[in-house]
């Protein structure tokens, strides 16, 4: 049943519901058309929840079962990973991965994911023991024969989140945040009002993107239009821990245990960064805003990492949090149209990192059969490229940090990261307006004293280029303020 039109704010083409990176890499393919494009999202920065807690991982595809719809996103967005990223200046390294048999017993697991890997088209490699330990010293001695995945990865999951929503607002579209979107509703000529906390827009189409709650939404516009629908998304979280940069040869691959009826289980892997990321934990939970960890799951999962890796230094740990991911009752992705213009990615849990850009096309082409998609020619698929003190030679710094003196004054000592570096996070598109925002941009407060040191000077210059005051500044969204008040000192600082 249609509800009376609201008043609306603003009309566009699409509207995209969910700024993570599905939502970002729907709206960064729209961008290529001549489309009016709305991107919301509910919090403080693109990229906040899911898209902000996962594995980094870009997974080869040797293990979705095939013909699903997960093996066929997962291979094609693997291939489509570096030239994108090329494009969006967006670290990833194919440092390739090794799924290991512990035991006897897992050998024949191996050989039957090396068959999944074939009707996939994934090419792969089973190793025998002294070639495993050969790659990877540190390994547990325990290892028999590892199924090596050439065509896998790391990636900046910040990013590349980031970045697409960048390039998308670079080529026309309109970024809201802060705007939950509260309800879908058709309207009589075919189009939808998209409901905010601030007001109506009204749709020509709709991406759901909306991650742990997109079957809400969807359920509900399509109950409005009188068809009952059964999307039901339960969050299962990982906890994780991150290791310092402590030793670029301790892993050169990601290491994974063989999966199971969970997903694939416990990994280590270097990060595009130099840290170490140990995890994730797979169990359900009934609520979706459930991030705490717990010292008793963390403590299973180091337990089982050094299963295969029994050298962890955990005198390294720096940071430990939990992610959510948003996985629907049927375990599979759903990318459907059940109703013309209205068009739901949900569902998207691992791999869909890797998937993005493959599902962004495939929203593109379902949304063929309700707008006309002309061509932009002014689409500009490169995004500028971030200056990253920290990879620069000395005499490069020298100079830069001449011309441009912010590059010069390092703010962050852990992570090596300049006052220009910070600036330039806020003033690109897309720009960073918390704390959190700036810490995944540039990276302080990734370090081993989780900014301790910087984050007062962080705070400073976000309100110094926001024209706010500092203790309006938050640590990542409403409700989050570092500071309460001013109070004097020597000398009013």
């Amino acid at each position: 049943m249609n509800r009376p039109a609201e008043q609306v704010r603003e009309s566009y083409d699409v509207v995209i519901i969910g700024a993570g990176v599905i939502g970002a890499a729907a709206a960064r393919a729209l961008a290529r058309y001549r489309l009016r494009l709305l991107l919301l999202d509910r919090e403080s920065d693109v990229g906040s929840v899911t898209s902000a807690a996962n594995s980094a991982i870009v997974h080869s595809g040797y293990d979705p079962t095939p013909g699903s719809l997960k093996a066929k996103m997962n291979v094609v967005g693997n291939r489509l990973f570096p030239e994108l990223c090329r494009q969006l200046d967006v670290d990833l390294k194919m440092i390739g991965s090794l799924t290991l048999a512990i035991g006897d017993e897992q050998v024949p697991i191996i050989e039957e994911l090396a068959g999944r890997a074939a009707q996939n088209g994934v090419p792969v490699e089973i190793l025998n023991r002294d070639a495993v330990l050969q790659r990877e010293p540190n390994l547990t001695p325990e290892v028999r024969s590892a199924l090596f995945a050439p065509t896998a990865g790391i990636v900046n999951p910040f990013e590349l989140t980031i970045a697409l929503a960048e390039n998308a607002v670079q080529n026309g579209a309109t970024l809201r945040l802060n705007e939950e979107v509260t309800r879908i509703s058709p309207r009589p000529d075919g189009s939808y009002t998209v409901m905010t906390g601030r007001g109506a827009y009204r749709a020509l189409a709709v991406i759901n993107a909306a991650g742990l709650h997109a079957d809400t939404l969807a359920n509900n516009a399509l109950a409005e239009l009188g068809r009952p629908a059964d999307y039901k998304i339960r969050p299962r979280k990982g906890e994780y821990f991150v290791l310092d940069h402590f030793d670029p040869e301790f892993l050169h691959h990601t290491i994974f245990t063989v999966p199971t009826e969970k997903g694939k289980g416990i990994l280590v892997s270097p990060t595009t960064h130099g840290n170490y990321l140990v995890g994730p934990s797979a169990e359900f939970t009934d609520r979706k805003d459930d991030f705490a960890t717990t010292d008793e799951t963390l403590a299973q999962v180091l337990a089982s990492a050094q299963k295969l890796v029994p050298s962890i230094p955990t005198r390294q740990i720096i940071r430990q949090f939990a992610g959510l991911r948003a996985v629907e009752k049927r375990g599979e992705f759903v990318i459907d149209r059940p109703a013309p213009g209205l068009v739901n990615l949900l569902g998207i849990q691992s791999p869909g990192l890797t998937a993005c850009f493959a599902i962004a096309e495939e929203a593109v082409e379902l949304l063929r059969e309700d707008i006309p998609l002309e061509e932009n020619p002014d689409f500009n698929p490169v995004c500028r490229p971030r200056v990253r003190l920290h990879r620069m030679a000395p005499d490069e710094r020298a100079k830069l940090a001449a011309e441009h003196p912010s590059f010069g004054r390092v703010v962050c000592r852990c992570e090596d990261v300049s006052e220009g570096e910070i600036v330039d996070a806020i003033r690109r598109p897309c720009g960073a307006t918390t704390v959190d925002g700036i810490k995944k941009r540039t990276r302080p407060g990734f370090g081993k004293c989780q900014g301790g040191f910087c984050q007062p000077q962080v705070v400073k210059i976000l309100a110094r280029e926001l024209g706010k005051k500092p203790e309006e500044i938050l640590l990542k969204s409403q409700g989050t303020e570092i500071l309460l008040e001013k109070i004097g000192g020597a000398n009013g600082d």
